[in-house]
């Protein structure tokens, strides 16, 4: 048995068997990343579509997912690949390409206008050595590194990755501790606390999918655009006011299909109110 260190989970890993998030593993007495290098999706995307809107604006990015998360968002798009029961099968049935391979591909695709690759569709943090290895390549090959994430790590895995990241979109689901342990079995303390800290290495970017009688108020939009324009970068300057915000709407899917999609002018409302602290607030499928 051996405790992995990723996350506020902190699973005692049985030999031979998964953690929670379905991609990590206990080797030999170690915690080992069993999605190593195994890909489930891959795609040439726009850097908008991350959604990164300030980080290379008009830019194409190539698109790496593997499998599992370390959270049980019940209305998640990607479950096919996220949810680790659902997931499982892809520890045989996943393309394996090495960090090699991956970087050769992006680099490949530059003379189209890739900039690099961006770990996304499932939770690349789960993964981290495998997007640790990768960045280290597109770093010396003078390309860019992306993560898209929910933010639910240990501060020790974004210092190791640190170096190594240029841009990250970090999903902020809301700003209620209810809303996180019960709907999606997480942590608002350590995503609050991730992004405190990627917020000074990196550009980042948050996203918040505004779900009806979950998170769709204008109070918990205030409050959490507040804590937001607070932060700081490593000098101690505030900084938060220039994060950009996309807010979100959300669609009936998965196991969440006992509510209609969310009105597209509650969205805008959100966008307005959340402007009143931020520079940059988007709104996402309208």
């Amino acid at each position: 048995m051996a405790r992995c260190e990723v996350c506020f989970r902190h699973c005692e890993i049985e030999e031979g068997t998964l953690g929670f998030c379905g991609a990590r593993s206990c080797r030999e007495g170690r915690v080992v990343a069993a999605n190593y290098g195994k890909v489930t999706s891959l795609a040439l995307d726009p850097v908008e579509k991350k959604p990164l809107s300030r980080f290379y604006p008009g830019s194409l990015i190539l698109s790496a997912g593997s499998y599992g998360c370390n959270l049980r968002c019940p209305f998640c798009q990607n479950h096919e690949i996220s949810w680790s029961e659902r997931a499982k099968r892809f520890e045989t049935e996943a393309e394996e390409i090495s960090p090699e391979e991956l970087a050769q591909t992006a680099v490949y695709y530059r003379s189209r206008g890739n900039i690099g690759v961006a770990f996304t569709y499932n939770e690349p943090l789960i993964g981290y050595e495998y997007v640790l290895d990768t960045a280290r390549l597109l770093h010396k090959a003078g390309m860019k590194t992306v993560l898209v994430t929910n933010g639910t790590a240990e501060l020790s895995v974004l210092e190791e990755l640190a170096p190594w990241i240029d841009a990250m979109n970090i999903d902020l689901k809301g700003f209620t501790d209810r809303y996180y342990h019960d709907v999606l079995k997480g942590s608002r303390d350590m995503v609050m606390r991730f992004i405190e800290r990627a917020a000074q290495v990196c550009h980042i970017e948050l996203t918040t999918l505004i779900v009806p009688k979950e998170n769709d108020t204008a109070r918990e939009m205030e409050e959490l655009c507040s804590w937001v324009c607070a932060l700081k970068d490593e000098n101690g300057k505030v900084i938060g006011r220039e994060i950009p915000l996309h807010i979100s709407r959300f669609f009936p899917r998965f196991h969440m299909q006992d509510r209609k999609a969310t009105d597209v002018a509650l969205i805008y409302q959100l966008a307005e109110t959340a402007r009143k602290k931020l520079k940059y607030v988007y709104t996402g499928n309208c």
